[in-house]
C-alpha cells in the first residue's frame, strides 16, 4: 500500500521558500500539488524563486501547469486552483490547454479595446526620433488628424477592412472651384500618401499583434481595383516657378521688402537652398571669410552634410545681418520670438504682399535649374549637386568623387549676377572655358 503524503504546513512553506540552494528543489503537497523552489539563480546564501505547479497526466502525457508565484499565491489559494484543475481533469479537459485559451482571449479582448487613433498615434511617437524633421511627423498627425481619424480613428483597429480605407479616401471635400469631390480625386497626392500612412500603421498593428490577415490598405492587387491611378486622376501640379527671365526683376522688388523674411528669401535663391535649410541655419555654420556655408546632415533632405559656396552678393546679406559676437548657434534668420526661426508661413505672406501668390519658394530652385540648363554651359550634374539632388546613376556617382566646389561657386556667382542684372537686361551665358 502506498504511504500517504503529508501535507504542507505555512510555516513549512516560508521555511523552504528561505532556504538558500544551487538547484531545483520540489516539495510535494499532494494530488500533484507541488512547491517548487529554483536556488540556481540565487547566491549561496540567497533564497531562490519560489512557486506552485500541477503535475498530471493527460491523454498519456505528462503535464505541468504553473499555478502562480509564492507569497503572492499562498497555500491555500494553491490547493484551491489545483482543486479546479482536478476539476477540469475529470470532465475530460486538459487544464493547461483551458488555462492557454483563457489567456489567449484575454489578449483579443485587450487587443479589441485599441482603436485605430491609439496606433497610429503609438506608431508615430516611437519613430519620431528617426524622422529627418519635425515637420514629417506634424504632416502625419495632420492628415490623420484631418481625413482618418473623424471617420475610423476610433474603430477597433483590428476590424479595419477594405471598405474603411476606402471610406476615407473617398470622402467628400471641397475641391477646385468648390464643387464637392471624392478625397482621391480632388487632392490625388495627399490621398496616395493617406493610403501609404494607413498601411503602414496597419503594418504596424500586426506586428503588435492587434490584427491579423492582409493588410487592406496595400494597393497592388487591392485598392489598385477600386480606385483610378493617380496619374490617371489628373496631373501632378509642381511647385509654380518663377520663369527665370523674370529673375532680376524679381530680386529688384525683393530688395524694396522690409523684414527679415525678405531678406532670406533673397538668400534661399541665391543659394538655390531648401526652405528648412535657411530658416535653420545657424552662425556656427557661416564661414564669411571663406564663403562658404556648411549645412549638416540632420537638416538635409538627404540626411548628409552639404557644403555652399556664397557669392559676394549672399555674403553681403549675411554681412550686414550678424551681430556682434554672435553665439554659434544662434539662428541666421530669427522669427518674432527669441529663438525661434522665421516661420514657413513667412515667405508666402511675403509673396502675397508682392501679389505673387502663385509662386511657392521651393519653386526659385526650379527657376535656378531652368536658367542652368537654359543659359549656360555648366553641366547639368554640377546643378544637380548644387541643389544637393541625390545622385542619379553610377556616371554621375563617378563625377561627384571629388567636391567640385570651385566649380559649383563659380555657377553660383554667375547666378547671383544673373539675379542681379537690370529688369530686361541680358547677361551673357557662359562659355564652355568658364565652366570647365
Amino acid at each position: 500500500m502506498a504511504r500517504a503524503v503529508s501535507q504542507l504546513t505555512d510555516i513549512e512553506v516560508k521555511a523552504f521558500a528561505k532556504t538558500p540552494g544551487d538547484k531545483i528543489r520540489s516539495h510535494h503537497d499532494g494530488a500533484g500539488l507541488y512547491f517548487v523552489v529554483d536556488g540556481r539563480r540565487a547566491g549561496p546564501d540567497e533564497a531562490g524563486s519560489a512557486s506552485w505547479v500541477y503535475r498530471y497526466m493527460f491523454e498519456g502525457k505528462a503535464r505541468m501547469l504553473g499555478l502562480g508565484p509564492y507569497p503572492a499565491i499562498g497555500l491555500k489559494d494553491a490547493r484551491k486552483r489545483a482543486a479546479d484543475a482536478r476539476q477540469l481533469r475529470a470532465y475530460g479537459r486538459d487544464p493547461l490547454a483551458v488555462k492557454d485559451a483563457d489567456r489567449a482571449a484575454r489578449r483579443a479582448d485587450t487587443a479589441r479595446a485599441v482603436t485605430f487613433k491609439v496606433v497610429a498615434e503609438e506608431f508615430i511617437s516611437a519613430h519620431r526620433v528617426q524622422w529627418k524633421n519635425a515637420k514629417h511627423a506634424d504632416q502625419w498627425t495632420s492628415t490623420l488628424k484631418t481625413y482618418v481619424y473623424p471617420l475610423i480613428g476610433d474603430q477597433v483597429v483590428g476590424d479595419i477592412d477594405a471598405d474603411a480605407v476606402l471610406k476615407v479616401l473617398r470622402q467628400d471635400v471641397r475641391g477646385e472651384g468648390r464643387a464637392v469631390v471624392a478625397l482621391w480625386e480632388a487632392k490625388p497626392e495627399t490621398a496616395s500618401r493617406l493610403r501609404g500612412r494607413i498601411e503602414t500603421v496597419l503594418d504596424y498593428a500586426r506586428v503588435r499583434g492587434l490584427r491579423e490577415g492582409d493588410n487592406p490598405a496595400i494597393w497592388r492587387g487591392n485598392l489598385k481595383l477600386a480606385l483610378p491611378a493617380r496619374r490617371k486622376v489628373r496631373a501632378v501640379k509642381h511647385h509654380e516657378a518663377l520663369p527665370f527671365k523674370e529673375a532680376a526683376k524679381f530680386m529688384t522688388a525683393l530688395r524694396t521688402q522690409d523684414g527679415m523674411a525678405a531678406k532670406a528669401l533673397e538668400f534661399a535663391i541665391l543659394t538655390a537652398a531648401r526652405t528648412g535649410e535657411v530658416l535653420g541655419a545657424a552662425w556656427g555654420e557661416i564661414d564669411l571669410d571663406d564663403a562658404r556655408w556648411a549645412i549638416p546632415g540632420g537638416r538635409m533632405k538627404a540626411g548628409r552634410p552639404h557644403g555652399v559656396p556664397l557669392s559676394a552678393a549672399a555674403v553681403e546679406i549675411l554681412r550686414a545681418l550678424k551681430p556682434d559676437n554672435a553665439p554659434t548657434n544662434a539662428l541666421v534668420f530669427p522669427g518674432a520670438k527669441p529663438g525661434k526661426p522665421l516661420s514657413n508661413m513667412a515667405f508666402l505672406m511675403l509673396l502675397r504682399r508682392m501679389g505673387k501668390a502663385d509662386l511657392t519658394t521651393h519653386g526659385f530652385r526650379s527657376t535656378f535649374r531652368d536658367w542652368v540648363s537654359a543659359e549656360t554651359n555648366f553641366p547639368s550634374e554640377l546643378a544637380e549637386r548644387a541643389l544637393a539632388h541625390a545622385v542619379a546613376d553610377a556616371t554621375e556617382a563617378s563625377y561627384f568623387r571629388g567636391d567640385l566646389f570651385d566649380k559649383r561657386r563659380a555657377l553660383m556667382d554667375s547666378w547671383a549676377l544673373y539675379c542681379a542684372a537690370a529688369a530686361g537686361g541680358n547677361v551673357s551665358p557662359m562659355r564652355k572655358a568658364d565652366a570647365a
